[in-house]
């Protein structure tokens, strides 16, 4: 099937099953050999750490129902997945007892899943936010490790086709100052889904179809490399 094609059975799948996260995934639609990855979904930040917060939205949030979505459209097609985290809340050390502490708690027990997870790729999902609200568009970042900078592309073409060429920026390298980007020490994306401080771009993050779009653009690049 063309990957054009498959992006719309997807789409089209969604729209029929309304994707209620909540609900058990049924029998498996698509999936069933070996794959070539296992895909780790990180929802960025949680707990303590919101992230960026612009017009009352905190990223947190968007950041983990875009990935309970995919990972609820994962289930469908029987593609299996981790999440580093399913809520809001994140269990804590006792030591931790400061916000930095925290956040370098919760990224050394991410960092952790992700090492101790054979032939592992991640997915970490977050929002952009920016002073000028003009900024908008998503944009996916790779790291270093073999790999990624084909990940990247393939996650961009997959969002151009959901959301529009002038939605979505070309990839980029990560920075070298991201802690769990620059050593998981497996092929690892970043997806920027777009800019909270950009009012319109913020609506669109808030609405279920559009995340649903995201989601399923993130899927379709996953079955090209599993």
């Amino acid at each position: 099937m063309k990957r054009v094609s498959l992006f719309m059975a997807i789409l089209t799948g969604i729209a029929v099953y309304a994707m209620n996260v909540s609900a058990a995934p049924p029998a498996t639609l698509y999936y069933s050999q070996r794959p070539a990855y296992n895909i780790i979904v990180d929802a960025g930040h949680g707990g303590y750490d919101g992230g960026a917060v612009s017009g009352g939205v905190v990223e947190s949030g968007v950041n983990l129902a875009i990935a309970l979505k995919l990972d609820a459209m994962m289930g469908l097609l029987g593609v299996p997945a981790t999440l580093t985290r399913s809520s809001q809340e994140i269990d804590y050390p006792e030591d931790a007892d400061t916000l930095r502490k925290a956040k370098a708690a919760d990224s050394k027990a991410r960092m952790k899943l992700i090492r101790s997870t054979e032939r592992a790729l991640l997915i970490s999902i977050h929002q952009n936010n920016f002073k000028r609200s003009e900024a908008h568009g998503a944009q996916i970042f790779y790291s270093k490790h073999p790999g990624s900078f084909e990940l990247a592309g393939i996650v961009t073409r997959s969002l151009e086709r959901a959301i529009a060429p002038t939605l979505t920026k070309a990839p980029a390298p990560i920075a070298d100052t991201i802690y769990l980007m620059k050593n998981t020490g497996c092929p690892a994306i970043l997806a920027e889904c777009g800019f909270l401080s950009n009012p319109e771009e913020r609506a669109l993050l808030m609405d279920d179809d559009y995340r649903n779009k995201i989601a399923a653009a993130l899927l379709v690049a996953v079955l090209e490399v599993t």
